[in-house]
């Protein structure tokens, strides 16, 4: 499996996607048919519109990118694709639209054998956890189930926030939801913070970019991960 989970496509002061053009680059390269997944984007802009947005972006990389929706058959189209990217967006409309489309298993039988490279920011990386537990979205749309491409023996959490000093704020703060779901569920989770992704490959996983990750488990005290190689279920 080689696949890239980003905690985000668009970091502030920076346009889309530009500061992963060198590791998108060479994630890609060689790779010869690249599918966009669109799916995670409620109103405001349509699939075509949103591919565009991602074609755009990869052209000025040297990369051709066609939306998976163009195809008369997506899962045909997953077959002679030799790599993916997923974009952000709802996590819930995202995973419900794949089953929509029959396309859940296809897709991570794919990932998981080597066929296809997977790239996924924010909701697209949402999905390769256990479930989408704990994605930030709202449950706008209800997909048959929670369970994700499991392409990971974990769950993501991006745009992972640390609590602000001094804040006078008096919602719970990501730390304390991550705790909650630990009430009910046993899975290791990974907070990326903006700038930072994982990078899996079948013998090795390293954390990436200029940020620490957060990794909670069950019943212990949350840890600050350093970027290089890392244990996903340490």
């Amino acid at each position: 499996m080689n696949a890239l989970i980003v905690s985000t496509s668009k970091i502030y002061g920076s346009p889309y996607l530009a500061y992963l053009e060198k590791p998108v680059k060479a994630f890609f390269k060689d790779k010869r048919q690249l599918l966009f997944i669109p799916f995670a984007r409620p109103g405001g802009i349509t699939w075509d519109a949103y591919t565009a947005l991602a074609a755009e972006k990869f052209a000025a990389f040297g990369l051709n990118l066609k939306g998976i929706h163009e195809f008369e058959d997506m899962s045909e189209a997953l077959k002679s694709a030799d790599g993916v990217f997923t974009g952000g967006g709802n996590t819930f409309l995202l995973l419900k639209t794949l089953y929509d489309h029959n396309l859940v298993t296809p897709l991570s039988a794919a990932v998981k054998s080597g066929q296809i490279a997977y790239m996924g920011s924010s909701a697209g990386s949402n999905i390769t956890g256990l479930t989408i537990g704990t994605t930030n979205d709202m449950p706008i749309v209800h997909p048959p189930t929670h369970d994700a491409l499991q392409l990971l023996p974990v769950n993501i959490n991006p745009h992972y926030l640390d609590p602000i000093p001094d804040s006078t704020h008096m919602g719970e703060t990501r730390e304390q939801r991550i705790n909650e779901f630990h009430h009910c569920n046993d899975q290791h989770v990974w907070g990326l913070r903006e700038g930072s992704w994982l990078h899996v490959r079948p013998d090795i996983v390293t954390l990436e970019g200029p940020h620490t990750a957060r990794l909670f488990r069950k019943n212990q005290a949350p840890i600050e991960i350093a970027p290089g190689e890392v244990n996903l279920t340490l």
